[in-house]
């Protein structure tokens, strides 16, 4: 008797899809890439990699044809790319959601419609607009970001009241931009949701979450906020969760004000940075979940044995593994990234403290 065995495609080929297929085959489910880009981090670990465009049906239908069912790994999959595959296979989460994700104004507006506040914001279409935006909402200090193809500090700019907006304009190069408020926060968390086709969920987090040059530095679990307000933030990710009725992973972005409240940032419809350090820290990471939740198998509950500070390795921070490897507790993972560039995420570092040792230590 033979055991079946699914095979799960994977949409992009960095280096969430690699942890994905790490963890699909710790489940014997085999994976299949397409990606534009030769060598990429995943294909090193799949089964099977597929190099094309996006734009290439010949190639996508062959891809398609090869799995069971289809994922992705970032969010800047074109639309068209996911509707040709639907008529092959199922896609998770699938493309109600990736619209939203992919457009800043599209994802403000569905956040606050069914009821998660985020800052004052408006899409705008000219330096001139923008001005009468800034004048409406009457803050002194703003972000301004393209609605589509911006991720780790990319497609952004500060603007201050009394700045030149033309110059503004320019320097983001866009046909259309998202003004928003700038947040007086205390700090910004994320909470991290897999949901399956029955509606059961499992929640990592709230995490506490560092920037650097607008770039993740450093993850940690638990977040050092308040247990009402925490419990706040996994309320509003389940209930976004529900709306979108989510068969995957998500991540909710959001700032914890200096006044208590939680304002939503953003939408990751995939697995996160953020949540690295649930390979380590737990039974079932949240990588795991993504693939049971899309290979119609039960999620688990995370089972986090351990409290975690996740450190992001960037750019030249690579050819500085010597404390890493030398570190008690520290669990090591490199992304198999042939080239360093500035800003570019190489790998990162968790270190683990069991929970049974935070908890004797609070005695």
């Amino acid at each position: 008797m033979e055991l079946e065995s699914k095979i799960l495609g994977i949409l992009g080929g960095g280096q969430l899809g690699r942890m994905s297929a790490m963890a699909a085959a710790r489940l014997g489910i085999k994976t299949h890439i397409y990606c534009p880009e030769e060598s990429c981090p995943a294909s090193q670990v799949a089964a099977k990699t597929f190099t094309g465009a996006y734009e290439d049906k010949r190639k996508l239908k062959a891809f398609a044809d090869s799995v069971d069912v289809i994922s992705y790994e970032f969010e800047n999959i074109p639309l068209e790319t996911v509707h040709y595959l639907q008529q092959s296979k199922p896609v998770y989460p699938d493309d109600r959601l990736l619209e939203v994700a992919q457009d800043r104004g599209k994802e403000k507006k569905f956040l606050n419609d069914i009821g998660i506040p985020t800052v004052q914001w408006a899409v705008v279409n000219s330096a001139k607009e923008l001005q009468n935006r800034v004048n409406d909402i009457g803050r002194s200090e703003y972000i301004l970001k393209t609605t589509r193809f911006g991720y780790d500090g990319k497609g952004q700019a500060s603007f201050r009241t009394g700045e030149d907006s033309k110059a503004k304009w320019k320097q983001l190069n866009s046909k259309e931009i998202i003004v928003e408020e700038k947040a007086d926060f205390a700090c910004e968390i994320s909470v991290i949701i897999a949901r399956d086709k029955l509606a059961q969920t499992a929640i990592y987090g709230p995490v506490l979450n560092e920037h650097h040059n607008h770039i993740l530095a450093k993850s940690t679990i638990p977040a050092p906020i308040p247990d009402h307000t925490a419990a706040e933030a996994r309320k509003l990710t389940e209930h976004l969760a529900d709306a979108v009725d989510l068969i995957g992973v998500l991540t909710l972005e959001m700032f914890v004000t200096k006044d208590g409240r939680l304002l939503a940032n953003e939408i990751a419809p995939r697995t996160h940075n953020s949540g690295h350090w649930t390979i380590d820290a737990c039974t079932v990471s949240q990588f795991e979940q993504h693939v049971r939740a899309v290979c119609d198998m039960p999620i688990a509950p995370p089972g986090r044995h351990s409290d975690a500070v996740m450190t992001n390795l960037i750019g030249k921070d690579a050819k500085k593994l010597a404390p890493w490897l030398e570190m008690p507790r520290a669990c090591l993972h490199l992304y198999g990234k042939d080239e360093i560039r500035e800003g570019r995420k190489m790998g990162h570092a968790t270190v683990l403290t069991p929970m049974t040792e935070t908890l004797s230590l609070t005695k």
